[in-house]
């Protein structure tokens, strides 16, 4: 399969595995998920990527942290191909990975293809700021996912 170059702002589908399942020792991620590249950095000399992404969930930010998730506009959820329900990117999880990785999964709807498509520029740089932001009074929680 040829994958694209990650990109930040491509939705990609993804085996994300949260901190709190790592931490307890867990290595496979129990479902796949779209996921937005926040960064793609190359790694030096050797023609491959590092890429850092954030999770797409349905769940809602909780009452009691309620800016550790940004909602995604039901435009742009349509536009990408996502389902009809509500999307929120979790901004307090990322996990970080050489592309392409073990990790990247095809998208059942359309087998041959993982990526969903480009978030658009003025809401992934929403996604960046709230990110950076967060990272000024709480430490985000990078889980590393190479083998």
């Amino acid at each position: 399969m040829k994958y694209p170059e990650p990109a930040p702002g491509l939705v990609i589908r993804y085996a994300f595995l949260w901190g709190s399942d790592h931490e307890r020792g867990i290595y496979e991620a129990a479902k796949d998920r779209p996921c937005a590249i926040v960064l793609a950095t190359k790694v030096r000399d050797a023609g491959l990527f590092q890429a850092v992404v954030v999770p797409i969930t349905h769940s809602e930010p909780t009452r009691s942290d309620p800016t550790a998730s940004v909602e995604i506009p039901r435009e742009i959820c349509k536009r990408l191909g996502l389902n009809d329900e509500r999307h929120w990117v979790r901004i307090t999880e990322l996990n970080r990975f050489i592309w392409p990785g073990y990790d990247l999964r095809e998208r059942p709807e359309q087998p041959g293809r993982i990526d969903y498509g480009l978030l658009p520029e003025p809401f992934f740089e929403k996604i960046r700021s709230a990110i950076v932001e967060r990272n000024k009074i709480q430490k985000l929680r990078f889980t590393p996912r190479d083998k």
